[in-house]
């Protein structure tokens, strides 16, 4: 029987937080954490944190029955932002959005964080992933469908996703950040709608592969793919020097995203080994395009500024990926690339995270970045 999120209810939630300190909210929607980043986070300051609003959202998906589920976190009491404060994350090929982004490793999230900062955050699951709905293909075998949400319609979920953020804070343009295939799908949606993105920061980006995918699938594709815990701590760590590896991850943290992650699809959860499962659009690009080597789109065709930032051990999409990448990215008004040191695809929940984060924080925040003095 076809696994489905209730009928798609626009708009907001029955669930509105008050977190305190800078807490996050888990993956799940059953229960809240709360307390100090000053106690997660040493480097930060020792001033009381701010306290976070948390609200959810469903907005309709693109078949009946499948909702699409948007998290927003921002300073409690705040309604009213600048467009350069307000920014929308979305994941990548496998994992969603809102066990990473908004994961509370040590007490803090880079959700959690960016809020602290001033910033009104939000986060997008798309259909088949997360807490968003599973469109009726996910509910049959993954032979006997086809490949769904490819990067055309990752980018009209995100498109829905900012018109709903734009409509509802009053402004023309936000801030947009991709991690991964993420970077395609963000990539892809601002090359057509510069008008509507301030400031693009795109985590490990997508091009053209002169190496395998690590994803794990060839040949004929079905409906999605299914992952174990196994191959995914695998894969994170592929790449990884091997002296490097058993401090590079603190202890518990893969634990806690992996629980948290799994648990969001309950029929993957119920097989034997329990396993994640994803859709297959992605791959589907992958190999049409990325690993013809044929772009999806052109980079050529953003105008807005953009950061690229990317971690040296890199194995899914390595560093020349990135380079390549950011020597096509010929008409922004400016540019900037961050190679950080000592971390892979997932830098983002590895003991280096609070440089990644500071350094999207500084691209967000930078107040003339051209100045010349």
């Amino acid at each position: 029987m076809p696994h489905s999120s209730p009928p798609p209810s626009p708009g907001r939630m029955p669930r509105r937080l008050v977190l305190g300190g800078l807490a996050a909210a888990p993956a799940a929607l059953g229960s809240t954490l709360s307390g100090s980043a000053a106690s997660a986070a040493p480097a930060a300051s020792q001033a009381a944190p701010p306290r976070l609003a948390m609200e959810e959202f469903r907005l309709p998906g693109p078949e009946d029955g499948v909702s699409v589920y948007l998290r927003n976190k921002r300073p409690a009491g705040t309604e009213r932002f600048a467009p350069d404060r307000i920014l929308l994350y979305v994941h990548g090929a496998t994992y969603p959005a809102s066990t990473a982004f908004d994961l509370p490793l040590a007490g803090l999230s880079m959700m959690d964080y960016l809020a602290g900062q001033g910033f009104d955050v939000y986060l997008v699951d798309l259909p088949g992933y997360g807490l968003s709905g599973r469109p009726a293909a996910m509910g049959r075998p993954a032979a006997d469908g086809q490949p769904f949400m490819r990067t055309g319609d990752a980018a009209a979920v995100v498109g829905q996703a900012v018109d709903f953020i734009r409509r509802r804070r009053g402004v023309d343009r936000i801030d947009l950040m991709g991690w991964s295939w993420g970077t395609s799908t963000m990539g892809l949606y601002t090359s057509t709608h510069n008008d509507t993105v301030n400031r693009l920061v795109l985590y490990a980006p997508q091009w053209l592969s002169r190496t395998p995918s690590l994803l794990g699938t060839s040949g004929p594709l079905g409906a999605y793919r299914s992952v174990s815990r196994d191959s995914a701590r695998e894969r994170w760590l592929k790449g990884v020097p091997a002296d490097k590896q058993a401090d590079l991850i603190p202890p518990g943290w893969f634990e806690q995203w992996a629980d948290a992650t799994f648990a969001t699809d309950a029929a993957g959860a119920a097989q034997t080994p329990p396993v994640l499962r994803a859709p297959n659009g992605v791959v589907a690009d992958s190999q049409e395009y990325w690993q013809a080597g044929k772009p999806l789109y052109d980079p050529g065709e953003i105008r807005v500024p953009t950061l690229v930032i990317h971690a040296e051990w890199d194995a899914d999409l390595p560093s020349y990926q990135a380079q390549e990448y950011f020597a096509r990215l010929t008409r922004t008004p400016y540019k900037r690339f961050v190679e950080l040191g000592e971390g892979t695809h997932t830098v983002m929940m590895e003991k280096n995270r609070m440089q990644f984060f500071r350094e999207v924080a500084a691209f967000l925040t930078e107040a003339d970045p051209q100045a010349l003095n």
